[in-house]
């Protein structure tokens, strides 16, 4: 402490550690046209949703980092993956520092049979786990949870930055020096970030984060960084007596339930990196009985939604100041594509009016401040998922009107402005 006598304490460096992994054999600069382009070879997990996100599949040697509240289904998604690789012969370490293997065997009883090729182990000290896995040498090791584990040499509590920073370090040179994949799940904060340094996300090769209220059936796996493939892709699972289940028609599943000639909904097509996804978009507009009106938004931009309302009050001439207006995207799914834009102005307007938009169509486009439609990206991908779930027209920009073309089976209609889109509809 400052201004006192004796208060310096000396910390000895400590020596290096004789079971530590080289990353590397040798040091030597090679020339760029001499590296082998061939893409690597990558593992099927057997749950398509997950090879969606990581881009084709588990790549040898990767780091992979998995957030989310608690509860959302972190430990039972990676449960599950341990199964299907187990049942491919595969050697499977799975180390938890929270659960017991009493903890971990019941929630295995749930999902099934396990072939004898996953082991579990219940450790948090990291000089045991390095030398498990340097000698065991499995092909895939789940660690659960990263603040959980301690390094002895490091004078700090568990969780704390300096364990996660050294203990992820250690994992990422066992993940590189010997080849084998690794996944971490990770704490979340209460605004969503992996709990710890932002130097951990930096580290690893993937970071994954599960989406969607606990309490709900839904979840949503997006993938935030991602060094062997996009970022862009999502899966959508449901949370079943078994375990997570894959939803492998979202746009079906996010429009069950919608009601028929109510006013407000809206349907929508917005795109996450290949697929494309149905939403449908509530808005409800009503007098405001005070003097500032109240505004809403649920899975959407709330600056977004305010500035689409700014545009309809001076392109249209709608008096929204004096109301309060509530716009949600039904299933809870948050989406922030512009392509939402037309479906959030039409949902608006349509409550507003108390008019209700035909069930059989969908909208898609983005607005602009002067009240034009523009364009977006993968209209024909837009339209072709609309029709195979039955709509018979859909209402997109003018621009987009070249390459759409016209398919058959379903009416495509092109439009400027939000106010020729507002007669159609």
């Amino acid at each position: 402490m400052c201004k006192e006598w004796n208060t310096f304490v000396e910390e000895k460096a400590a020596p290096a550690k004789a079971g530590a992994v080289k990353m590397r054999k040798e040091t030597k600069a090679v020339i760029l046209s001499s590296v082998a382009a061939e893409e690597d070879e990558r593992e099927l997990t057997g749950i398509k949703e997950l090879d969606r996100v990581l881009g084709g599949g588990i790549v040898p040697g990767s780091l992979v980092l998995v957030g989310g509240d608690p509860g959302i289904g972190k430990s039972t998604l990676l449960l599950q993956v341990c199964q299907r690789m187990s049942d491919k012969k595969k050697n499977i370490l799975y180390i938890s520092g929270e659960e017991s293997l009493k903890q971990i065997k019941m929630r295995a009883n749930r999902m099934g049979d396990f072939s004898d090729s996953l082991y579990l182990l219940c450790e948090t000290n990291l000089d045991i786990i390095r030398d498990i896995i340097q000698d065991q040498k499995p092909d895939m090791v789940v660690i659960d949870s990263i603040q959980t584990m301690y390094d002895e040499n490091v004078a700090s509590a568990p969780g704390s930055v300096s364990q996660v920073r050294e203990s992820t370090n250690v994992f990422m040179q066992l993940a590189k020096g010997l080849g084998i994949s690794i996944f971490i799940v990770g704490h979340v904060t209460k605004e969503g970030t992996v709990a710890g340094p932002r130097v951990l996300e930096h580290m690893v090769d993937t970071v994954l984060y599960f989406e969607g209220d606990r309490h709900a059936s839904y979840r949503i796996l997006r993938g935030v960084k991602n060094r062997f493939g996009s970022t862009n892709e999502i899966g959508v699972f449901e949370m079943g007596e078994k375990g997570l289940i894959e939803v492998e028609n979202p746009s079906e599943y996010m429009l069950s339930g919608r009601p028929e000639c109510a006013s407000g909904s809206v349907v929508a097509c917005a795109i996450e990196g290949t697929r494309p996804m149905l939403l449908e978009i509530q808005a409800l507009v009503c007098r405001s009985n005070f003097g500032m009106p109240r505004r809403t938004a649920a899975g959407l931009d709330y600056n977004r939604v305010n500035l689409l309302m700014a545009v309809l009050e001076k392109r249209l001439g709608l008096p929204l100041s004096n109301y309060d207006a509530y716009v949600n995207i039904a299933g809870g799914i948050r989406m922030n594509e512009p392509a939402t834009d037309l479906g959030i102005v039409m949902s608006i307007v349509s409550s507003y009016k108390n008019k209700p938009v035909s069930g059989n169509t969908i909208v898609f486009g983005e607005v602009g401040l002067s009240g034009e439609v523009r364009a977006v990206t993968m209209p024909e991908q837009r339209v072709a998922e609309a029709k195979k779930l039955g709509f018979q027209t859909c209402i997109i920009p003018e621009v987009s009107m070249k390459t759409v073309g016209k398919p058959e089976g379903i009416e495509v209609i092109g439009v400027k402005t939000v106010n020729q889109a507002m007669h159609l509809l």
